[in-house]
């Protein structure tokens, strides 16, 4: 379960605060909350804009200059409560495209995700059901780059604990001369993971190369940083997640196609990219919405999962505990396929006698995929309200190159 603030519905004035020491040392923030994505320290961000309470926004960070803002995941049945852990949106790049979009959309906007916000309360609740404008939170930022204009003894203060403070410490962690326990039983259980995925020949499964590669560094940013893994990590089982989208769906196309072919006289070279409900016949109209509430049901549950085991992940208290946290998630695959693999060895007919309910999904990272399946390609969800988008639209069609560092 993730930590929280109060719901703004029916608030009419501050949230409760959620720390009792913030006092002067308190930063005032804008608040864009984006429905189920979580976004981790490092990483870089398209969005396109387009409500006006969020064309405001972005009008007064950039006349007072301080060109950033807060993104916090939406919890996932409750609205109006979003988690406590966000990130830093420093704007990169703006465009304005009114003219282009007859102002359908009026920005579109680069951003590096340069820390973490510890939420405290949110300002203005009231305005969360008017829309009026935008939500304000009162926050402490936790600098994960360095990268911040604080001044040099608020960065102190605020630098994640764990981060290296001299040149050789850095150095050392990088070429693994001076891992942790916690690091070293990461990258062992990682390993481990990646000799299993290859035995039992996953479809979406981690290179050897990049096992022996592995990022576990305290460092904030870099090759070598933990966040660097991380983010493999969450592109991985975003990727394991359409697999088995594309798996439910598999049956249901070739279905379609024998009926284009067969019923309706359609060659192959003439299918249409696109075909309508009512086009359909009634028996395949029953599988269409039988298969929409089983990929509901079954993926739903699937994709939260994900989400939330990088939401705990943002909000662990230190590197070590991140450490350990993404070790358990590893070691929690294991256990899944280890599951399977006892099950496979009960079929003379291999995994065909085998169903798997485990995670599948998209992502992307800089890691390259080779999939027997195919791949998606790179994908952000929207908010909960649909209200503000991601353009990195994904192409459902996009086969990732075979490189040595990343997935095959």
């Amino acid at each position: 379960c993730i930590t929280a603030l109060p719901t703004v519905i029916g608030a009419t004035g501050p949230t409760k605060a959620m720390m009792d020491d913030m006092g002067a040392d308190a930063d005032v923030l804008p608040l864009f909350p984006l429905g189920g994505i979580v976004y981790t320290p490092n990483s870089e961000h398209i969005l396109n804009i387009f409500e006006p309470r969020y064309r405001e926004m972005y009008n007064d960070i950039l006349m007072n200059g301080t060109k950033r803002f807060v993104v916090s995941m939406s919890h996932p049945t409750e609205e109006g409560r979003f988690a406590q852990m966000g990130v830093l949106f420093q704007l990169e790049d703006l465009k304005e495209v009114s003219e282009q979009t007859a102002d359908q959309i009026k920005y579109i906007c680069n951003h590096k995700v340069v820390g973490r916000v510890k939420l405290n309360r949110v300002l203005n609740p009231e305005i969360w059901t008017s829309r009026d404008t935008y939500l304000r939170v009162e926050g402490a930022i936790i600098d994960d780059t360095g990268d911040l204009d604080d001044d040099a003894d608020s960065v102190a203060e605020k630098k994640d604990e764990s981060v290296p403070s001299d040149v050789y410490s850095q150095l050392a962690a990088a070429t693994g001369s001076m891992l942790s326990k916690e690091e070293k039983a990461l990258k062992e259980s990682f390993i481990s993971l990646v000799e299993m995925q290859h035995e039992l020949e996953e479809d979406v499964r981690f290179t050897r190369t990049s096992a022996m590669a592995l990022a576990v560094g305290p460092e904030p940013t870099g090759d070598s940083s933990l966040w660097t893994t991380i983010r493999l990590w969450q592109s991985y089982t975003e990727q394991r997640l359409v697999a088995r989208q594309n798996e439910m769906q598999r049956e249901f196309q070739d279905k379609l196609m024998e009926f284009l072919m067969k019923d309706k006289g359609v060659k192959e070279e003439e299918i249409p990219s696109a075909i309508g409900f009512t086009d359909l016949s009634p028996e395949l109209q029953k599988e269409v919405t039988e298969l929409q509430k089983t990929m509901s049901l079954e993926l739903r549950p699937l994709v939260l999962e994900s989400t939330l085991t990088m939401q705990k992940i943002l909000e662990a208290e230190d590197h070590v505990a991140r450490v350990n946290l993404l070790r358990h998630f590893i070691e929690s695959e294991k256990q899944r396929l280890n599951a399977k693999k006892q099950l496979k060895g009960m079929f003379s007919g291999g995994s065909s006698g085998i169903i798997e309910k485990s995670a599948e999904s998209l992502g992307s990272s800089a890691a390259s995929i080779k999939s027997t399946t195919g791949s998606i390609g790179s994908m952000d969800d929207d908010d909960n309200d649909d209200e503000e988008k991601e353009n990195d639209a994904p192409s459902s069609g996009s086969i990732f190159l075979d490189e040595d560092d990343a997935f095959q």
